[in-house]
């Protein structure tokens, strides 16, 4: 084994699934509203991680315009069965408010599961099989008589009842999706609340259960109960949470939970995880909630532990002989000459990226279509990649010939619709071509600010951004100049987090950073960038 550093997936790569085939392992995590749906890694060490495949990726399997920020796919689980690779996933169309407690007024939301699968992980996988909407985070557990059961979390809207209502199972046809018999309620939690992301195994006998608790925040854990009955009674863990960071406030991973259990050749038990990094200084995960992983044992009594049986999460594992994993600081320069949009980047909920960009029409550039407003939740042209370090900076070049002060285009640093700093150029009623910042901050006092425009040449212009922490600047210099112009003014990066926000929204994702272009007249004004470069830097 060589070592390992935790994140393994780093940026926002929530809510882990894994699984091993052969000498392959797969891990499948959550995409919310960024298209295409749910990003599945390889690795053959577990050390080392490469995006093979995003399967949700045309407008038969997921449209998710009009899905609140921190909705869309949610919390996949990855399974293989019968020669096939299964992955259930929920579409989430209704959010309404944060549920600060697991027992409140009346709470409606829409959680639609779904079911797709396909016989090799980069392959094309199925139209998706609509399974139910009681709830959300399905998962697949295949028994070995040959069944497969679907588990998901139930949701109880009503007043006075628990939320979080239990983990239901159904029996599934693995042919047809069909749903079969009865559901069953066979866990309804511990005392942590919250209890979401089952998952099941069955070892010597006995069936363990699997679920994240405490909600996705600072309480969040792994806890696992047992049954010798696939329909319980469950036996909660006897040392509470099976792996959690609630105990050790100052860790450098916290929130850790929503777990999943995989197997290696050799029968050692790792267990992948979802994690945050907080800021130093300000405590802000801008970087969301990643993947981590970590090996586990199961102890004489039957159940399983963390190596040390603390039941913290390890942010470094050390290999064998000193081998290390391979892991530096990105240095990705895009320059767009291929017809096909390169892997790192991703757009927001439209199944039809021909109407917001294309990379064929001006080859070596990707041309942004001018659509809705920055923001809007159904469709807008706005291509942006991970940022997975605290400390980066991304130069782009853009050519952009605003006709009115309806159009602009520009460089973006995006947490969602109400959180985002963005260095745009566009034009003054005389025709004058301006650039300035556009900051919407989860303030509901001052909710949107602006940079004072500054008067800029016509043509090509290079635009930048530096972010160290907390701290971010914009600059920008015409293509023809050699010194950069710093835009006046830092700006808080830690705003761009899952812990700032407006009352009661969902805070699930992480920050993009990328490329935008709007004609809020309809005219479909085009953007081109001709580059695209992101550089991490040591923190």
């Amino acid at each position: 084994m060589i070592s390992i550093t935790n994140p393994i997936l780093r940026g926002f790569n929530p809510d882990p699934s894994i699984v091993r085939v052969g000498t392959d392992y797969y891990i499948a995590t959550s995409t919310f509203e960024w298209y295409p749906g749910v990003q599945i890694h390889h690795s053959r060490d577990l050390a080392n991680w490469q995006l093979v495949a995003r399967p949700l990726c045309r407008p038969t399997q997921l449209d998710m315009r009009g899905n609140p920020d921190s909705c869309g796919v949610w919390a996949p689980d990855l399974s293989y069965a019968d020669g096939r690779f299964h992955l259930t996933y929920t579409d989430v169309k209704r959010y309404g408010r944060t549920t600060r407690s697991d027992q409140s007024e009346v709470s409606l939301r829409d959680f639609h599961n779904y079911w797709i699968s396909c016989d090799s992980i980069d392959g094309e996988w199925s139209d998706p099989v609509h399974l139910n909407s009681s709830g959300f985070d399905p998962a697949l557990f295949h028994d070995d008589d040959g069944r497969s059961w679907l588990l998901n979390m139930l949701w109880d809207h009503r007043p006075g009842n628990k939320r979080f209502a239990g983990i239901v199972i159904q029996q599934m046809c693995l042919r047809t999706g069909r749903l079969l018999g009865e559901r069953h309620n066979i866990f309804a939690g511990s005392p942590l609340g919250f209890t979401e992301g089952p998952h099941i195994y069955k070892r010597h006998g006995w069936y363990h259960i699997l679920v994240a608790e405490g909600g996705t925040e600072r309480n969040h854990a792994v806890v696992m109960a047992r049954s010798q009955s696939l329909f319980g009674p469950y036996e909660l863990h006897p040392d509470g949470p099976v792996l959690t960071a609630r105990s050790q406030p100052n860790g450098s991973l916290m929130r850790a939970g929503h777990g999943d259990l995989v197997e290696t050749a050799e029968g050692d038990p790792w267990m992948v995880y979802l994690c945050g990094r907080p800021l130093p200084a300000s405590d802000c995960c801008i970087l969301g909630r990643e993947t981590a992983i970590q090996p586990m044992r199961w102890g004489d009594d039957g159940w399983l532990r963390t190596i040390d049986g603390s039941s913290r999460p390890i942010a470094y594992i050390a290999g064998e002989g000193g081998t290390r994993s391979m892991r530096r600081p990105v240095d990705d320069r895009e320059d767009f000459d291929s017809p096909s949009l390169p892997q790192a980047f991703q757009w927001l909920r439209t199944p039809y990226p021909e109407q917001i960009f294309s990379l064929t029409e001006r080859p070596g550039h990707l041309r942004l279509f001018g659509r809705e407003s920055v923001g809007s939740q159904f469709t807008q042209a706005l291509v942006a990649r991970r940022q997975a370090e605290w400390r980066f900076t991304v130069e782009t070049k853009i050519d952009f010939n605003p006709a009115n002060f309806q159009q602009s285009a520009g460089l973006i640093h995006y947490y969602n619709s109400t959180k985002f700093h963005y260095l745009h150029i566009s034009t003054d009623d005389v025709g004058k071509a301006m650039i300035q910042i556009l900051s919407v901050v989860p303030d509901e006092a001052r909710p949107c600010i602006t940079s004072p425009a500054i008067p800029i040449n016509r043509g090509p212009v290079c635009l930048r951004l530096v972010v160290d922490h907390e701290t971010m600047r914009f600059s920008y210099r015409m293509a023809y100049e050699d010194d950069w112009h710093d835009v006046p003014g830092d700006l808080d990066a830690s705003m761009l987090s899952d812990e700032a926000t407006l009352p009661h929204l969902p805070n699930f994702t992480g920050t993009f950073v990328g490329m935008a272009c709007q004609d809020m007249a309809g005219t479909g004004a085009v953007a081109d960038f001709d580059y695209f470069h992101y550089v991490e830097h040591e923190s």
